[in-house]
């Protein structure tokens, strides 16, 4: 649900649904509890509501804290990970200058096959969640037999020859780094402390008493909104390669990898 959501909306309307939601329901909820309860306005319980609210609201903010700076920092990682494998890729086809024409042809067509398996066969499994290596494995494995098949004649085609290996095994370690970050996701236990965290501090604010309507509907649409918009972060940060805010494959488009694309 959670994909299908990232990527049929944008983030402003998932903003609007959950900020918006959250503060539409919490400002809903106080002035229930208010008219079902009129002595809250009075503040009897203000003392004990406010020490209950400062402590949970603590303890649920670094926890919130902990979990964004975890995802934001897992899609820094992601993209680090993305530009890397396009990088390696791209200095294999410019080690390939180095080697007879034969040779530089079929190395460049199977890294033009993996690159457009990458964008256009793996990249959309990501997006969906069910990411694989399909394609993307006979055509790396067709560039390893080529570098095996291959034996240097010179001293400069050695030293090439070393240097585009070594890229070649970085690109299939990156490739499975990839991969596994597209599988990962918050842990269960976390999405429900989170979620169930924002439903226990939302209606601890109904209970602190204003004699001000008005004063206490934005004390609440204030907390709501900011719980809104904190868990709508950790939904958005969740799947690296869905949504508004997922990991592009340009770097696969760019640079020496442009030469296998049609401009």
């Amino acid at each position: 649900m959670s994909l299908w959501l990232l990527n049929h909306f944008s983030t402003f309307t998932l903003a609007v649904l959950t900020v918006g939601g959250t503060v539409v329901l919490a400002v809903g909820g106080s002035v229930l509890m208010r008219r079902r309860y009129p002595s809250l306005a009075r503040g009897e319980h203000n003392d004990m509501v406010g020490v209950t609210l400062g402590m949970f609201g603590a303890i649920y903010g670094i926890i919130l804290a902990f979990v964004i700076v975890t995802l934001w920092t897992q899609l820094e990682d992601t993209q680090t990970i993305v530009s890397s494998e396009a990088t390696d890729t791209a200095l294999i086809a410019r080690d390939a200058a180095a080697f007879p024409a034969a040779v530089r042809a079929r190395l460049d067509s199977t890294l033009g096959d993996y690159v457009h398996a990458v964008v256009e066969d793996q990249w959309p499994r990501m997006r969906a969640g069910h990411p694989g290596y399909g394609a993307t494995e006979s055509h790396l494995q067709a560039a390893f037999h080529v570098l095996q098949t291959y034996d240097p004649k010179t001293e400069r085609e050695q030293v090439f020859y070393e240097q585009a290996v070594g890229h070649l095994d970085d690109v299939a370690s990156q490739r499975r780094a990839r991969i596994t970050m597209a599988r990962q996701e918050l842990p269960v236990l976390l999405q429900v402390l989170a979620i169930g965290g924002a439903l226990v501090l939302v209606p601890l604010t109904f209970l602190y008493g204003m004699r001000k309507l008005r004063v206490q509907m934005l004390f609440v649409a204030s907390v709501a909104g900011l719980v809104g918009f904190s868990l709508l972060l950790v939904f958005v940060l969740d799947r690296p390669f869905a949504g508004d805010l997922s990991v592009s494959p340009a770097p696969y488009r760019e640079g020496a990898l442009a030469q296998f694309w049609p401009r």
